[in-house]
């Protein structure tokens, strides 16, 4: 989610300083003259701030939220969603107030690539366990619920969604390239991705002001996740935390896939969740990209294609089968000055009926497995993606999805990787010197 732009990293500096000097104080969780930890306000319900990042309807949390804030009297919950960018605005902040101690909300949203680093510190965190939640372990597959497990053993963080993964695509434009628009058609299109590029080449001869793909950077994760579940399942580091960024064969697969994509002229060079990317939706400069399941509700956003694009869009198997790409976890941090209800509003967020809620509300999809086993996500269409079948989709990706190691460093990498693969698309930097480039900034970021 980095911008490669002299101005896009000149906007994300900026964002980061907004966030500092006034996020901060407005999202402290001590900011409402609530009494100590565990404690509730003399002075009204205690408000239990909840902050999130994301595109589009991000968490999903909305009705979720309105429903409790309905029922309850005695405790509060207030959405801060920050920033849509997590690696370069969000997670370096967040570390910030984590360190200081002062500035984190209640609960906080943190999306895979910061929880190696997350958990790394137990010193951040409250103990969930002590907070009465050791007994939700069955909810989760078991790595999603290792993933909020602590280097010393405290649980910190309980799954909110996972990735699985599809590929999104205008039906709309694919008729007009005379291509098939029946989402099951059109996955016969692709078996692999060199199939899927020669689907592009024949699309762009048809469709002269649209290409195929919005750019390197959103089918690079997809490629890259599928290839790490084949290598070890690790990606930038391997499990002892060494940095394989040169070695591993995943990496260097989805870069030469990047490079291959890119030189065949079927990218629009945008980079995802940036301002142009969402113009680019609008403005129909695109037809597919890679689509976890929380990428439905970034494509369906009001501030990207958003009401006027309803039914044009859908989804489709993705080339060479599933992959995970994404997911986050909730945890409570140690400074907050309410953590006994902040595990209340972990509990429900993260619970069967509240992850059926974001599903329907938004696309993510459940890591709670009783969620995803309800009729309502086994059931459900999108309506705005053509009705597609999306619950029956990534159900069963997440049924058969196999977890990437992704070390304390990854956030950091991964940004430094990903500017690289979007500049190497943009013409910033030369195909012949991007592997290097990719390999020298991988290991500065990894320090």
């Amino acid at each position: 989610m980095i911008y490669n732009s002299r101005r896009g990293r000149m906007l994300a500096a900026a964002a980061a300083t907004a966030l500092a000097l006034g996020v901060t104080a407005a999202c402290s969780s001590g900011d409402d003259g609530g009494s100590s930890a565990g404690g509730s306000s003399s002075a009204g319900p205690v408000t239990i701030k909840v902050q999130t990042f994301g595109g589009g309807k991000n968490f999903g949390y909305k009705e979720a939220i309105d429903k409790w804030n309905a029922s309850h009297t005695d405790i509060k919950i207030q959405e801060d969603h920050l920033t849509d960018q997590f690696e370069q605005v969000y997670w370096p902040q967040m570390i910030q107030w984590l360190q200081s101690g002062s500035g984190a909300g209640d609960v906080v949203g943190i999306d895979e690539g910061g929880m190696g680093l997350a958990k790394a510190h137990p010193e951040w965190w409250a103990d969930l366990g002590d907070l009465g939640l050791k007994n939700r372990q069955a909810d989760f597959a078991p790595w999603k619920w290792d993933g909020g497990i602590a280097t010393d053993g405290k649980l910190f963080g309980l799954g909110t969604d996972l990735g699985g993964m599809s590929l999104c695509y205008r039906r709309d434009l694919f008729e007009k390239a005379g291509l098939p628009a029946d989402r099951d058609e059109v996955g016969k299109l692709w078996p692999t991705w060199d199939d899927f590029i020669k689907v592009g080449q024949e699309f762009q001869s048809k469709v002269k002001d649209t290409k195929f793909v919005d750019g390197t950077n959103t089918l690079y994760n997809v490629v890259l996740v599928q290839e790490a579940a084949k290598n070890g399942g690790v990606s930038y580091f391997d499990k002892s935390n060494t940095l394989i960024v040169d070695k591993n064969p995943a990496v260097k697969t989805a870069y030469d896939f990047s490079v291959k994509i890119s030189q065949a002229g079927l990218t629009a060079k945008l980079r995802n969740f940036t301002d142009e990317w969402k113009t680019g939706m609008k403005k129909s400069q695109f037809a597919t990209l890679g689509c976890p399941s929380w990428m439905l509700g970034a494509v369906s956003g009001d501030d990207a294609a958003g009401p006027e694009f309803k039914g044009k869009w859908d989804v489709a198997a993705v080339p060479g089968g599933g992959g995970n790409w994404g997911g986050s976890w909730l945890a409570v941090p140690k400074q907050s000055k309410h953590p006994k209800e902040a595990a209340q509003v972990l509990d429900y967020l993260t619970g069967k009926e509240a992850e059926v809620s974001v599903f329907t509300y938004s696309g993510n999809m459940p890591s709670n497995v009783q969620a995803q086993q309800d009729p309502a996500v086994q059931s459900a269409t999108n309506e705005y993606f053509n009705n597609a079948p999306v619950g029956d989709i990534f159900a069963k990706s997440a049924a058969t999805l196999q977890p990437v190691y992704l070390g304390v460093k990854h956030a950091q990498v991964k940004n430094a990787v990903e500017s690289v693969i979007s500049a190497l698309d943009d013409g910033s930097v030369p195909y012949a010197q991007a592997w290097q480039k990719l390999v020298d900034d991988a290991v500065k970021a990894a320090g």
